[in-house]
Formats: structure tokens, C-alpha cells, sequence
């Protein structure tokens, strides 16, 4: 008796077939954020953001669900699909879906290695909004990058980039460790002393924003760089990096300063 052939279930051969072909995949997962879109909020985001890209306007809760729902329905996803969506998502045009880039591959993170830190990179060129490179940076980047020696090697290269973008991304890739409590200061200020002479507002902010953030946990370790620095950073990295501490703390680092440098 001939042995009787058992179909695969639609749902599951259609979510392997939209897997397998990431052009198609660009497409339906365009039509389904613009169903959620807003052109009002489209507009606002795109003024908001100074960007020539396209906005659906998608709020980013709204780009994050879709990135789990993504996941959800796509449990076979393996590292090489994963880059190929990436890309084909943030070689377009629009916002959102180079948002959603970056959201799946924060959700399989634990598919990339190091060694992917190379084709990471070649996103944060050509992003050119902080929007991007900040969550690349943070929540993709850093994590993988940062525990490994290959990993701080690339660091310590991108932050002599020409690119502003790459050398923002060589910082912030330690800013979600420090904010816990952990991490390794000595090394985000080897990356952070070159340039703190800097003008550009990106680098001066992000120098910033990492030691605010590092205070938190570990304000010896804020206190003890600006104390060492007073005179090099800038009033933008100064005041950010002094936020979260005590007013008389930051009263006295101030007063250190000012005799440091009193044409400031």
C-alpha cells in the first residue's frame, strides 16, 4: 500500500518561505507598520529627527512589538537569516523598518559573535541619526562587543574614525555595563581621553552621557575622571557627566575647574 504523503502545515511552510527571502519579507513587514502608522506623527518624527529618510510613523513601542512578534513567529531564524533581514530591513529608506533592524537583532543577539562587529559597523555609516546608532550601539553592539578582547580591539580602532557616527559607537558600546554597575571604566576612558577635545556635540555629548550613567552605580569612578580632566572637557561633557551627582559634589568639581582654568 502506497505510504500516504503528510502536507507541512501552510502556517508553518509560509513563515519558512517568507524567512528564506528577505526582499519579500520587506515588503509585508512595511505594509504591516504602515497599517500602524500615523502620517501626523510621520511628520513630526521626521522634523524632530532633521532626517531625509522616510517615516511611517510608527511610535517606537509600536516598532519594538513588531520586532517580538517577528521573533515570535520566526523561532528558526539562524545567524545567517538574521544578518540577511537585517540588511535587506536597513538598506531601505524608511525609519521604521531600519528601527526594526536593530530590534530584531537586539532580540537574537545571542546568534551574533565578534567577528559580526564588521558588518554591525558598516550599519552605524550609514545610519547618520542618533536614533539609530545609539540602540545599535547599546543594546546590539556593546553587549557583544565589550566582553571580548577582539571585541575592545575594534573599539579602540573605530575611536580614531573618521566617521563622528563610529566614534560615538566606540563609547556608548560601554554605556548599558557601566550604568549596571560593571563593565570596565579604565577602558571606556581609554577610549574617552583622546577626545575630549573634540567639538563635534555627538562625541562631547556621548563622553557625557556614559559617565552620567556611570555614576549611578559608580560615582567614585565619574568623580575621579573629571577630577583628572577638569580642565579637558568640554561644558557639554561636564555638566552631563556631573548630572546625577550630588549638589555638593558638583558644587566642588565646579570650584576645582574654575581655579583650573579660570578664562573658562
Amino acid at each position: 500500500m502506497a505510504t500516504r504523503k503528510v502536507a507541512a502545515r501552510p502556517q508553518r511552510v509560509a513563515a519558512e518561505q517568507r524567512g528564506a527571502d528577505p526582499r519579500r519579507e520587506v515588503a509585508r513587514l512595511r505594509a504591516l507598520l504602515a497599517r500602524e502608522g500615523d502620517s501626523a506623527r510621520a511628520l513630526g518624527a521626521q522634523r524632530y529627527l532633521k532626517s531625509e529618510l522616510t517615516f511611517l510613523g510608527v511610535t517606537v513601542p509600536g516598532v519594538r512589538n513588531a520586532a517580538k512578534a517577528y521573533v515570535r513567529a520566526h523561532p528558526q531564524l539562524d545567524r545567517k537569516a538574521l544578518l540577511a533581514l537585517a540588511e535587506a530591513l536597513f538598506s531601505t529608506d524608511v525609519h521604521e523598518l531600519r528601527s526594526l533592524a536593530i530590534g530584531i537583532l537586539g532580540l537574537k543577539r545571542s546568534l551574533l559573535t565578534a567577528a559580526d562587529g564588521a558588518e554591525l559597523i558598516s550599519m552605524i555609516r550609514r545610519a547618520d541619526t542618533w536614533a539609530h546608532v545609539d540602540w545599535l550601539a547599546t543594546k546590539v553592539m556593546g553587549p557583544l562587543l565589550v566582553p571580548t578582547a577582539q571585541g575592545r580591539k575594534r573599539l579602540e580602532r573605530w575611536v580614531r574614525d573618521p566617521s563622528f557616527w563610529v566614534r560615538r559607537t566606540a563609547l556608548l558600546c560601554w554605556h548599558d555595563a557601566l550604568l549596571a554597575g560593571g563593565g570596565d571604566f579604565e577602558h571606556f576612558a581609554k577610549l574617552a581621553r583622546p577626545l575630549l577635545h573634540e567639538r563635534e556635540f555627538f562625541i562631547r555629548k556621548a563622553i557625557g552621557w556614559v559617565l552620567r550613567s556611570t555614576a549611578r552605580r559608580t560615582p567614585e569612578c565619574t568623580i575621579a575622571f573629571v577630577k583628572e580632566h577638569a580642565t579637558e572637557l568640554s561644558a557639554l561633557s561636564f555638566k552631563e557627566a556631573t548630572r546625577n551627582l550630588p549638589t555638593a559634589q558638583i558644587a566642588a568639581l565646579r570650584a576645582l575647574r574654575e581655579r583650573a582654568a579660570p578664562q573658562r
